[in-house]
């Protein structure tokens, strides 16, 4: 029987919930500890009573009343006691059937390496013989296990790296012979988990790169001039072989030699968020090294506080965390920078990126993540660090489309949304503002004391990543937002409360969108309240359901971007 990977991620989603709201009946059976504390000293207060009144002469009925007073409280504290333990058992129970859910359902997506490299080595055993090469393919590590999504997208990769060792690595027998190397040749490939990441390594015992042939190439290719060149590492020229068309073949084969094998290797890892690097050793051999997410279900993340809000950043995309002195920055053409490894690295506050209010404090010490791309280096200055978790991620509802960095939410411990950074994207961000040359300063003070009156928004949406997202846009905006998780929690909340505008979705349990601005519209003192429909119902005739219903606006999924909805809010109440 084939699940297919939707039906996964739906109960991998159900499953990270569960385990969520199993945590949450702790917290309710410690409330039954303080009713219980409350029901003691309700029965010591009815004793001591008891004790003054007994040296005085009461009614027999009065006294007989008392005792049964007593009698019942304390049966009843028996009993609260009784269901506390039963409570405390069961949530014990819950949570420890949540949590064997979870981890069961993040195994359904595991499954060993060998059934993903079933076909290498029928493949290494034709081209071989095709190149009139003997070559013997080794894999350690075949039952290690590995996401199926991710062994999916491995398999091409792997193919072009084994072809470019057959191809361009691998010797001829004669010339193995001669350089006094066994005369078949072995490519090994290795799997395994280490420090919570999967380890790929793909190697051979051929000819390897000659690092100054390398050089030459690239210079040659005019990739860069010849006193840069002289300057490169063999690590920094070893990614020039990962550049889309570079190749060191000096002919085109059907096997290898357009350049793209590399390249297609270097996407698919940035994709997943993970890295590869490569290790030559001329005349010996060359090696990949591919480090990737063991699962692209559960990321192991680092949480940090920006304007009172936790974000996630993958830790397989974080090159390094510090802690600065504001001494230790220095500002060149008005750029903040720090030295780090001899190299500038340039400072940009996450508040200025992600367009969130500037900080209130002015601490003496800056919180920094470095991140970035093969090209650039930046450092992120951050409010606070909340430490490391492994986060369940759930993807972006698609009514959002390409939420800018951001590339996912996931649900904490505490049932606390928290969106996940898209670092790539971060990074093009960061490199556009410094581009524009309108960078705050990250080390001057932001204390500023303002009085304002925000514009109150109610947000009602069933999904918790759409809530999320559109609640996030809104407080971006300067609108004060609040939410409800279902038609009728939104209903009794405007009751309840005093709002400029409510945003809410149609297809909700208890009572639809279309419900809810009816009975907005129908209440006297509610009537004037705006409302916008954002939904995925874009058939003509829901359009009109709603407006007939009362809607000011009916956003549809396929015209719903962050601008359509904050040019809505502000056509309604106006700036925030």
């Amino acid at each position: 029987m084939r699940v297919g990977p939707d039906n996964l991620n739906r109960l991998m989603g159900l499953a990270g919930e569960s385990l969520v709201e199993a945590k949450w009946l702790e917290p309710f059976a410690d409330s039954f500890l303080q009713l219980k504390a409350g029901h003691t000293e309700l029965s010591d207060s009815l004793e001591k009573l008891q004790e003054l009144l007994a040296n005085r002469h009461l009614e027999r009925q009065i006294d007989e009343q008392l005792t049964a007073v007593r009698q019942k409280a304390s049966e009843y504290q028996q009993l609260l006691s009784d269901r506390y333990s039963e409570l405390e058992l069961f949530s014990q129970r819950s949570t420890n059937l949540a949590d064997r859910l979870y981890r069961e359902v993040i195994a359904t997506r595991m499954c060993p390496f060998s059934e993903g490299g079933q076909g290498f080595p029928r493949m290494i055993r034709d081209i071989a013989k095709q190149l009139s090469k003997k070559v013997k393919l080794e894999i350690v590590g075949k039952s290690t296990l590995v996401d199926r999504d991710i062994l999916e997208r491995l398999e091409a990769p792997l193919t072009h790296m084994l072809r470019n060792a057959l191809d361009h690595g691998i010797e001829l027998p004669e010339e193995r012979l001669a350089a006094l190397k066994p005369e078949e040749a072995t490519i090994r490939i290795e799997v395994a988990h280490r420090a919570g990441m999967l380890f790929i390594s793909v190697s051979d015992d051929g000819r390897g790169i000659d690092v100054e042939f390398l050089r030459q190439e690239v210079i040659r290719k005019q990739l860069t001039n010849t006193e840069m060149a002289a300057r490169l590492s063999e690590v920094e020229l070893m990614e020039f072989l990962f550049l889309p068309g570079f190749s060191t073949a000096k002919t085109v084969t059907e096997i290898s030699g357009r350049g793209v094998g590399l390249n297609v290797v270097h996407n698919m890892v940035r994709e997943v968020g993970g890295t590869v690097r490569a290790v030559s050793q001329p005349g010996q051999g060359m090696s990949f090294y591919m480090q990737l997410p063991l699962t692209l279900s559960v990321i192991r993340a680092l949480l940090v506080e920006i304007a009172g809000e936790p974000y996630a950043f993958p830790l397989s995309r974080i090159e390094r965390v510090v802690s600065l002195f504001k001494s230790e920055i220095a500002v060149s053409e008005n750029r903040p920078f720090f030295m780090m490894n001899d190299r500038p690295i340039e400072l940009i506050s996450a508040h200025q990126i992600l367009e969130l209010p500037p900080p209130s404090a002015n601490s003496e010490i800056l919180s920094a993540i470095v991140v970035g791309d093969r090209a650039n280096c930046y450092g992120l200055v951050i409010d606070r660090y909340l430490g490391e978790r492994s986060l369940v991620v759930r993807p972006l509802d698609s009514r959002l489309g390409k939420v800018p960095n951001v590339s996912a939410a996931a649900l904490m411990d505490n049932g606390c949304p928290v969106l996940i950074v898209d670092v790539e994207d971060l990074v093009r961000s960061i490199a556009k503002v410094f581009a524009s040359g309108q960078t705050s300063q990250v080390n001057q003070s932001t204390h500023q004391t303002t009085s304002k009156t925000y514009k109150h928004i109610l947000v009602v949406d069933d999904s918790i990543t759409v809530r999320e997202m559109e609640r996030k846009l809104l407080e971006n905006n300067g609108y004060k937002v609040e939410v409800a998780v279902n038609g009728v929690d939104g209903w009794n909340a405007i009751r309840g409360g005093n709002y400029d505008l409510v945003v809410t979705d149609i297809d909700m349990p208890r009572m639809n969108g279309f419900e809810l601005t009816s009975q907005i519209k129908s209440h006297a003192k509610l009537k004037h309240t705006p409302v916008i429909i954002v939904s995925y119902k874009d058939r003509e005739e829901d359009r009109l359901q709603g407006l007939e219903a009362g809607a000011d606006y009916y956003l549809t999924k396929s015209s719903f971007h962050d601008d359509t909805l904050i040019q809505s809010v502000i056509d309604l109440i106006g700036e925030a």
